[in-house]
């Protein structure tokens, strides 16, 4: 539980921050689709870090399902992957780094589905 608030927490400062080094000190050193990709990452961070508190929570009131751990760990890799690949896209201009994105995207999509079927065992007890 603690993990998935810390990593979030942190995710969350980091989100902001990047922003807002995104919007002052990128701006104009960027082109338009690369400033696009660094606020889609950074969107998507703030996101996911939110997400990663609220599995921490759930975690709390519901020790005992398995999946919210998944559903953590699957923000954790889609942070990663699909932000840390915008961000390093965006950074160095090496277009083939979007290609590790989706990879990113699927995580955060299964960590999505991996909290949805945690809510059948929640109504359970």
């Amino acid at each position: 539980m603690r993990f998935f608030l810390q990593i979030g927490a942190a995710a969350g400062l980091l989100s902001v921050a990047l922003g807002a080094f995104g919007a002052h000190a990128l701006k104009g050193m960027l082109s338009e689709r690369m400033l696009a990709a660094w606020g889609t990452s950074t969107d998507y961070q703030m996101f996911h870090s939110l997400a990663l508190i609220l599995v921490a929570v759930l975690i709390h009131l519901f020790p005992h399902i398995k999946r919210l751990q998944w559903a953590g760990h699957l923000f954790i890799i889609g942070l990663l992957l699909f932000c840390g690949s915008l961000f390093a896209m965006a950074l160095t201009g090496i277009t083939w780094l979007g290609a590790i994105t989706p990879l990113g995207g699927v995580s955060f999509m299964l960590g999505w589905l991996m909290l949805a079927l945690s809510t059948k065992e929640m109504s359970s007890n």
